[in-house]
């Protein structure tokens, strides 16, 4: 069977940071390709975008990739004829891969060299708290202790099943599942609920990792546009009716990526409607405790009624702290915990032992952190509203990240550009399986201030070079679908270097 062509979204993910260093374009990017083709990604035998296409895409001229492209054809990588495309030489070096990996850039920045771009890709804290050092250093284990708890240590799901009873939410520690962070716990769910075929729900946009996720499942997703209310409950319950999807996945309290809180009534209607109809509702609050204001949260989806939690310390404490968690029916957690045990035999257990620790004075590590993001986000809105100032930036009430709207062109193209002067951004059409968004970026705040005020400057001096050949769009959604169903394949700086290469998740 002959190979299928990559889809564009996916080719130029895969690309990463492949004009960061330095040289001509045309060497960087024929560097980048001949790694890919090394790798057999592409496959042998696989169609490459066309000449203008892929130009257009990275916001290069034509003869930017016709040089790239002849680069490799000089090298026996490529093969070009008239009429019939550019194709990856059969004597490539790799066969072609046999299981589906992640072109997510928010996965694949993490991926690369370090090197001076500013990762405004991924989003966590990179200044941990000193808690977790201390921690750390009087950490003690008690004997006889085997050391695999594939379910999670006993003392964690007590610590965190103790937590959902304080926000009002009886909970047992049966009813808890230890993860390697609240990504594994989404894969976990991924993975027991959902069959090649089966529908999704996923709120438009959503967090991109979780859609990569169902992709790899070979779900079919069924979108449902959020709004500054959050997602749009009326039409969730009418997909819910409509398809009966094998999971509905929703993140209602500072929605990754636009900062969106659903109301509680509205969150009640969701949860019932969800319950009535078989639908298992995974609610997403990794990002609950990231209020700027201090005060009572809103109530947890799972006070009214039965919907799987997932949770984790990796926006709070430090993404390198993988401690994640699921909260659910016993029957379904200890489900997970033996599909858990066929993957790992169970999370790190002195990761578990500290996250123990931490939970116990959780309180002024939040504060701490609250304080920190509201800082970066008011710092960071201002520096957009200086150098920036025809960028739509609503303010949030909590979170970790912004969605900016710009006023013309496209959040793809423009990230190829920002990426030219240093700055590795996570475009819109990324997150959104409606196909729309195209015209926006999420940032986040979770940077020092210097290091957010260098970004702002390369990105003003991007948007300088970008916007002479960006031709005014129309508002609204727009561009070609990033996320179709069924799903595709997949698609000198101020500061220390230290800061300035750190990565958040």
């Amino acid at each position: 069977m002959e190979p299928i062509a990559t889809p564009l979204d996916e080719f130029v993910a895969r690309l990463g940071r492949w004009s960061a260093g330095r040289g001509p374009l045309y060497l960087l990017l024929a560097a980048r390709l001949r790694q890919l083709i090394d790798e057999g990604l592409p496959a042998p035998g696989a169609l490459l975008p066309p000449d203008r296409r892929l130009a257009g895409a990275l916001a290069v001229g034509r003869t930017t990739v016709v040089a790239a492209y002849d680069v490799l054809r000089q090298e026996g990588r490529l093969v070009r004829r008239q009429g019939s495309g550019t194709r990856v030489a059969s004597a490539a070096l790799v066969p072609g891969p046999r299981v589906r990996e992640t072109s997510n850039p928010l996965f694949l920045h993490l991926l690369e060299t370090p090197d001076d771009v500013i990762l405004m890709s991924c989003a966590a804290p990179v200044d941990p708290p000193p808690e977790l050092t201390e921690a750390y250093r009087t950490l003690t284990f008690p004997a006889g202790d085997l050391g695999y708890h594939p379910a999670g240590l006993p003392a964690l799901r007590e610590a965190v099943a103790e937590r959902y009873g304080a926000r009002g939410v009886p909970t047992g520690p049966e009813q808890v599942l230890v993860t390697t962070g609240a990504q594994q716990a989404l894969s976990l769910l991924t993975r027991l609920l959902v069959a090649p075929g089966d529908g999704v729900l996923v709120e438009a946009p959503t967090y991109p990792g979780a859609l990569d996720l169902f992709r790899e499942a070979a779900a079919v997703p069924h979108p449902v546009e959020v709004g500054p209310a959050g997602v749009d409950v009326a039409e969730a319950v009418a997909v819910m009716e409509r398809h009966r999807p094998a999971l509905a996945y929703v993140i209602p309290r500072f929605q990754n990526p636009t900062g969106a809180v659903l109301p509680p009534l509205a969150g009640r209607r969701l949860v019932e409607a969800a319950n009535r109809l078989g639908v298992p509702l995974v609610d997403d609050e990794v990002p609950v405790d990231l209020a700027f204001e201090a005060g009572a949260p809103s109530p947890s989806l799972s006070s009214y009624g039965d919907v799987v939690a997932v949770g984790s310390l990796s926006k709070v404490v430090w993404g390198g702290l993988r401690i994640g968690w699921v909260r659910g029916p016993a029957p379904l957690i200890a489900r997970l915990a033996r599909l858990k045990a066929l993957h790992d035999l169970g999370t790190d257990v002195p990761a578990q032992w500290v996250a123990t620790r931490l939970l116990a004075g959780f309180a002024p590590i939040v504060a701490a952190r609250a304080r920190t993001l509201r800082a970066r986000h008011d710092h960071l809105r201002a520096e957009l509203a200086r150098r920036l100032p025809s960028w739509s930036c609503p303010p949030a009430g909590g979170g970790q990240t912004l969605w900016v709207r710009l006023p013309h062109g496209d959040g793809v193209a423009f990230a190829q550009v920002a990426l030219r002067h240093g700055v590795a951004l996570l475009p819109g059409a990324t997150m959104d399986a409606l196909g729309g968004s195209a015209r926006c970026l999420r940032l986040h705040h979770m940077l020092p201030p210097e290091v957010l005020s260098e970004a702002v400057d390369r990105l003003a001096r991007a948007w300088d070079e970008y916007t002479p050949q960006a031709a005014p769009s129309s508002p609204g959604r727009a561009g070609s679908p990033a996320f179709p169903p069924p799903f595709p394949p997949v698609g000198s700086p101020a500061g220390s270097p230290a800061a300035l290469n750190a990565i958040a998740v």
